[in-house]
């Protein structure tokens, strides 16, 4: 079968831009639930991309982390389990947690997508 206009052939490169989109949309979504708990302590202006880290860039304590979790189980349900996913990392990589790792997690667990 041959794609129409009302198909699309999702195979190979052509897949890469779904999933970019998907990212960059998860992204967004992570970002801006970061910017409300960011907030609450009057930080308005930070730059939230796929290599900023919690705890050095944003300066997230562990209250912030289950704040943070809280929101994700409300946008994404329970397909995103921060506090499992946070549980395979060693206490080296929770201090050094990235958005884009929480991003591609997120990703992952989406249905849809090769891993959700």
């Amino acid at each position: 079968m041959t794609p129409t206009t009302t198909q699309l052939d999702i195979t190979g490169a052509d897949a890469a831009a779904p999933a970019a989109a998907l990212t960059t949309t998860v992204l967004a979504e992570i970002a801006e639930l970061l910017r409300g708990i960011l907030d609450e302590y009057g930080i308005d202006d930070a730059e939230i991309g796929m290599d900023t880290r919690f705890h050095d860039d944003l300066e997230l304590e562990s209250i912030d982390l289950v704040t943070l979790a809280g929101r994700l189980a409300e946008r994404y349900g329970s397909r995103v389990n921060f506090a499992e996913f946070v549980a395979d990392l060693d206490l080296e990589e929770i201090i050094t947690l990235t958005v884009g790792r929480l991003v591609d997690y997120v990703v992952a667990a989406l249905p849809g997508t090769e891993e959700g």
